[in-house]
């Protein structure tokens, strides 16, 4: 299009011929709005729960495709693209076509803002770079959009094909790398929309383990990013062949200089696929105790009792002792306790055996046992050892009880908590001729 047709546009305006026109753009308006509106509301329907309000539940659904008011995703500029289009070629054949040759660039450009914004929050919700990345897109389309309207796009083009860069011996043109970074960037969109699309659609539907679902996931869209990159290298320009010397030293670097990070990555997947750890799983690992949030293909997270949380590399869950104490499975406690030597041993068990039993999380069965462990430097040792089905929730509150219960039980039966004894024995070694004499010269000593 010359930048005169706009000229054009403007004064044809009140003639007859552009409010045809006028009349089927509002048309394919108008037909795009119904079909996404219905699409929409069929597709909400279907997702919203049995029994849920199904109006309500149309709005609340939010995808790519749709948005949140169903509208303001991405088929509605799509829709708008192929009526547009269509309508085109058709009032073409009866009179010159000004109006839909405008609105085609601006439905283009907006169904790029859509793609880019829609897919980059869904897969990135809590990103800060991402409104950046929404407005830098914003304007470029925009700005395409204008020269394509006024019909510059050319002249720019053939400006920026002369301006040219040399990479060693291989020149590139500014035009070739702007197309090669925006062909990239729409593969790298696509595909992150179809990996979150089998994430959610596909995987939640079909794969009951969250285990199986992340290694699924991660897998899935590891494949699709390799995928996309290849065909936009293609796209580029660049020779695929040159990859395998690329690969080959990419093996030499994981075999000596990535090591850790190597078995961090090959530890992530044996863990997923094994399920020898899940995810909400309480485990035990160098020292640390928390509950499973999330296993990620290099790292897991473990979430303390106190919200602490701590990332722990795949590996040692491979190379150490980890101790589960998921629920399901009843943990162990184990108290220690000293009496004075002149108590009652059996009465002393029995009232251990009782403070445990008072309390309701210490499971009846195995029934908790008190025993007499040793006959220390200040009293008889005893233990206490009892069975509890959530470690999940800490067990430092049930400690406490069961020790002030042990405690006033102890006083009431008046048996003693002997503290630390030491008896020391002097002995006089001073030899006679220094000891003091009384007046005879005999030692007073």
């Amino acid at each position: 299009m010359e930048i005169t047709e706009l000229g054009n546009l403007l004064k044809e305006w009140d003639e007859a011929v552009v409010w045809i026109e006028a009349l089927v753009l509002l048309a394919c308006l108008g037909l795009a709005w119904g079909v996404t509106r219905y699409v929409g509301y069929r597709v909400g329907r279907g997702a919203a729960p049995i029994g849920a309000d199904q109006k309500s539940e149309s709005h609340r659904f939010d995808s790519v495709l749709f948005g949140q008011h169903t509208i303001d995703g991405l088929l509605f500029p799509l829709l708008n693209l192929l009526l547009i289009y269509a309508a085109r070629h058709g009032v073409a054949l009866y009179q010159p076509v000004l109006l839909l040759k405008v609105a085609l660039p601006i439905f283009v450009s907006l169904a790029v803002i859509r793609l880019f914004v829609r897919v980059l929050r869904a897969s990135f919700p809590e990103s800060a770079s991402v409104k950046f990345i929404e407005q830098s897109v914003s304007w470029l389309a925009w700005g395409g959009a204008v020269l394509w309207i006024t019909g510059l796009l050319p002249a720019v083009q053939a400006e920026m094909e002369d301006i040219t860069f040399a990479f060693g011996q291989t020149r590139i043109s500014l035009r070739t790398l702007f197309e090669g970074a925006i062909s990239s960037s729409l593969m790298l969109v696509v595909v992150l929309w179809i990996s979150a699309t089998l994430e959610k659609r596909i995987l939640r539907g079909g794969v009951g383990d969250l285990s199986m679902r992340k290694i699924a996931a991660n897998a899935i869209r590891a494949g699709l990013l390799f995928i996309g990159l290849l065909f936009a290298l293609s796209a580029v320009g660049v020779d695929l062949t040159a990859l395998s010397v690329l690969g080959g030293a990419l093996g030499v670097g994981l075999g000596f200089g990535l090591q850790k990070l190597a078995a961090n990555y090959v530890s992530g997947f044996v863990i997923l696929l094994e399920r020898s750890l899940r995810i909400g799983d309480m485990v035990r690992v160098d020292g640390f105790e928390g509950v499973v949030t999330d296993i990620k293909t290099r790292y897991t997270l473990i979430r303390a009792l106190n919200g602490r949380e701590t990332v722990v590399p795949n590996e040692l869950f491979i190379t150490q002792r980890v101790e589960n104490l998921s629920p399901g499975t009843h943990v162990s406690l184990t108290l220690k306790i000293a009496v004075g030597y002149d108590s009652d041993p059996t009465q002393v068990m029995q009232i251990l055996v009782d403070a445990a039993l008072e309390q309701p999380r210490v499971r009846r069965t195995p029934v908790p046992v008190a025993t007499l462990d040793n006959f220390g430097a200040d009293g008889l040792e005893f233990s206490l050892t009892f069975a509890i089905d959530d470690p999940e929730i800490g067990h430092s509150a049930l400690r406490s009880s069961i020790n002030l219960y042990i405690l006033e039980a102890l006083r009431a039966a008046k048996i003693d908590i002997p503290y630390p004894q030491r008896v020391v024995h002097w002995r006089d070694e001073t030899p006679s001729h220094l000891a003091p004499t009384d007046g005879g010269g005999k030692s007073s000593v």
